[in-house]
């Protein structure tokens, strides 16, 4: 247990993959391994996420314990294959693909990284449900939740980085393309995984009705309603 803090803490403090640190013992983190923490910590925020609908009527909704652990991870290791094979080709173009691997790995320790900061707001999410029972504000909350993580983890991203960046300057241009394609993606994974809370009210189901629908074309219905269009 000790061991595996101090591989979350090395994650946080950007030295997952540093190779001084490595070349040092300091701290020796796989992408295996910072794939087992994405996961891990992605099924405790995804149970977390699911206590809004443990309990009805009907007694305890088991199903939907098991699907939000299940989303959750899967939405970040999803979105994040579906854009590597685009990825390679732009470090390919860009004469970079050298560095692919060392590009992986900052992405991964990204990934766990942001992990590690939503399980730390799993506390605060707990409050929310506990104050406030609508289902609507709970998804928003959790967006909200989702949202800050991935600002945090930006810092996080910077820093794994650095030395890629540093070592030739077009990583920089690379690193925003990703930020791009992973935006693209992940928006779509998440409206085809929807729901990832569960309605207290409606049946459980892993899918929605309707799961393979265009994220981007109900976001615009949705500014044209807004804006009365």
């Amino acid at each position: 247990m000790l061991k595996w803090l101090k591989q979350l803490d090395s994650i946080l403090r950007g030295e997952a993959t540093r190779l001084a640190a490595l070349r040092q013992g300091i701290i020796d983190i796989s992408v295996r391994g910072l794939s087992s923490v994405l996961v891990s910590l992605g099924v405790l925020y995804g149970l977390c996420m699911a206590v809004f609908s443990l309990v009805d009527s009907k007694g305890l909704r088991w199903q939907q314990l098991i699907a939000s652990a299940v989303k959750v991870p899967l939405l970040l290791l999803a979105t994040f294959l579906l854009g590597l094979p685009s990825f390679f080709v732009l470090n390919t173009l860009a004469g970079l693909r050298e560095d692919f691997v060392a590009a992986v790995r900052a992405l991964v320790a990204t990934q766990a990284g942001l992990t590690i900061i939503l399980a730390a707001f799993a506390p605060f999410t707990m409050v929310w449900y506990a104050s406030n029972s609508d289902y609507s504000l709970a998804i928003l909350f959790n967006a909200v939740m989702f949202g800050l993580a991935s600002v945090a983890a930006q810092w996080l991203l910077r820093r794994f980085y650095a030395p890629l960046i540093r070592k030739n300057p077009r990583h920089r241009l690379l690193l925003r393309m990703w930020l791009v394609i992973y935006a693209f993606v992940g928006i779509q994974m998440g409206w085809v995984l929807r729901p990832f809370i569960g309605d207290p009210h409606a049946p459980t189901r892993f899918f929605r009705a309707g799961m393979w629908g265009n994220a981007y074309e109900q976001l615009a219905h949705i500014a044209q309603g807004a804006l009365g269009l």
